[in-house]
């Protein structure tokens, strides 16, 4: 099973290279992030005309994830972070699929940081520790997917002295990020490449992309039930450099099927 996750910035806008992509990848499960769509805005049937199944929790102008599903039936286990019932940002999804359990997350940004926003992702990567931690006590197939808006180490990201201050990397994000990983996770990129550089996400400026100037921020943790059953992955960069696309690149793996 290819399981994939790709920060779209923007589903609708993004729909052709969305359906592109999807068709020459076809991946079977696809986790989405930023649709940047409120519910009834998602282009459920340009997706449905591509094969695919879906379940999304929008938001309109900001966020937003989805699942997609080809030839799996999708069953919706949980909508929203547990841990906070005020918390309406649409960023956490959760589906069962083919025995597997898909979560999709979009974690805050927190930029600027120090300041609320900065508070605010501290407390929801608190809450998805929480989470994941009741998931693993299920001892079944997870997978936890998305955009985490972290750079675990410095060779997560391109001159790492530049971001010393930015959200997406100070000692507190990269200690929690490593807090739920050893939690009982796998950090599934880089247990494959675990020397290599590897780049998720590309900036708009400065001819990023071109440079080759990035930072690997889109995950798979993958609980241990599921460590063994890691075959492959990649990121699928050359899709950053297509017209009208996202900045991030979609990410995939590929899982064995479970011996029954």
């Amino acid at each position: 099973m290819r399981i994939a996750t790709y920060n779209v910035n923007g589903v609708n806008g993004r729909l052709p290279v969305l359906l592109q992509w999807l068709e020459e990848t076809k991946p079977d499960v696809v986790c989405l992030q930023e649709l940047k769509a409120p519910q009834e805005k998602f282009p459920e049937q340009a997706i449905s005309d591509a094969g695919y199944h879906a379940i999304w929790h929008g938001q309109k102008s900001w966020n937003g994830v989805a699942i997609l599903s080809r030839g799996y039936e999708i069953k919706e286990l949980k909508r929203g972070l547990p841990g906070d019932p005020e918390d309406l940002h649409s960023r956490y999804l959760e589906a069962l699929i083919n025995d597997v359990v898909i979560g999709c997350l979009y974690l805050p940004n927190g930029n600027p940081a120090p300041g609320p926003k900065f508070d605010y992702k501290m407390a929801w990567f608190e809450r998805l520790t929480d989470h994941a931690a009741k998931l693993l006590e299920y001892k079944v197939p997870v997978v936890l997917a998305g955009d985490y808006n972290v750079m675990p180490t410095e060779k997560d990201v391109y001159k790492p002295e530049r971001w010393v201050n930015d959200a997406l990397f100070k000692p507190e994000v990269r200690e929690a990020f490593k807090n739920l990983v050893d939690q009982g996770w796998t950090d599934a990129i880089r247990k494959l490449y675990p020397t290599e550089t590897v780049y998720t996400f590309y900036d708009y400026f400065r001819n990023a992309y071109g440079r080759d100037a990035g930072l690997r921020i889109d995950h798979f943790l993958l609980s241990p039930q599921l460590d063994g059953r890691l075959l492959k992955g990649g990121v699928d960069k050359h899709v950053r450099g297509w017209e009208k696309t996202s900045d991030h690149c979609p990410v995939w793996i590929e899982i064995a099927d479970q011996v029954k």
